[in-house]
C-alpha cells in the first residue's frame, strides 16, 4: 500500500540545504542552476538518487523548470530523493519558496521537462493503462503511480513522500511535475490536479 505523507517546517529546510543545484556560470553569460544528479548503492542494498535545484526558465540546462512564475516563482527550490530497495521504492520531494498556505498535486512522469508543460508526458505506472483508460482509478491511483501532494506552510515550504511497491523501469521514469490542485480520485477524473505549473528532471 502506498504511503503519502507531508511534513512542514524543519524537515523541508534539512532536505533543501543538501547543495543540490549549485548554480554554475558559463563564461560570458549569466549564471543558471545547473543540472544536479546523485546516486549511490551498495552490492544488494538500497539504491538512492537524488535530483533538484531552483526553479528557472526553461533551458537545456535547467534542472527544474516553473511555467508559472507565480504559483512557483523563479529561484524557488526543489529538492527530489528516490530510495530504492527489494520492497520498493520511497521518494521524497521538498520545496521551498512557493505560494505559501497553498495546496499543490505532483506525479512522477514519463518523459524529461521541456519547454512547455505537456512535454513531460503521462504519469509513470507501474502496470501500464490500456488505452482509453486515462482517468480509470484502477490503473489511476497512488498505488500504480508516484503521487507526492503537499500544502505549504505560512513559509511556502513543504516536505512530502510517497512510498511504492516496485521500482521504475529504468528510462522510463524522467520528471515529477507539479500541478495547481490536489489530485483527484474519482471515475473519470482519476489522476487530474490541473494546470502544469513546475516540473523537475528526475531520470530514474
Amino acid at each position: 500500500m502506498s504511503v503519502t505523507r507531508a511534513i512542514f517546517g524543519l524537515a523541508a529546510a534539512s532536505l533543501l540545504t543538501t547543495g543540490y543545484g549549485t548554480p554554475e556560470g558559463d563564461a560570458g553569460g549569466a549564471a543558471e542552476p545547473s543540472f544536479s544528479a546523485g546516486r549511490t548503492a551498495e552490492a544488494g542494498g538500497p539504491g538512492l538518487a537524488r535530483f533538484g535545484g531552483e526553479f528557472t526558465a526553461y533551458s537545456p540546462r535547467a534542472a527544474a523548470v516553473t511555467y508559472d512564475g507565480q504559483a512557483v516563482p523563479t529561484g524557488s527550490t526543489v529538492s527530489v530523493s528516490a530510495v530504492q530497495h527489494p520492497a520498493g521504492t520511497d521518494f521524497t520531494l521538498a520545496v521551498s519558496g512557493l505560494q505559501p498556505e497553498e495546496t499543490y498535486g505532483a506525479h512522477l512522469h514519463t518523459q524529461p521537462c521541456g519547454r512547455k508543460p505537456a512535454d513531460a508526458g503521462p504519469h509513470y505506472q507501474d502496470e501500464p493503462a490500456p488505452p482509453k483508460s486515462s482517468h480509470d482509478p484502477e490503473y489511476v491511483n497512488d498505488d500504480n503511480e508516484v503521487w507526492l501532494d503537499f500544502t505549504t506552510d505560512s513559509d511556502g515550504a513543504a516536505t512530502t513522500a510517497a512510498d511504492v511497491e516496485w521500482q521504475p523501469r529504468e528510462g522510463e521514469a524522467d520528471s515529477i511535475v507539479i500541478h495547481s490542485d490536489h489530485t483527484q480520485t474519482a471515475p473519470g477524473e482519476a489522476g487530474a490536479a490541473g494546470t502544469r505549473l513546475a516540473c523537475v528532471n528526475a531520470p530514474l
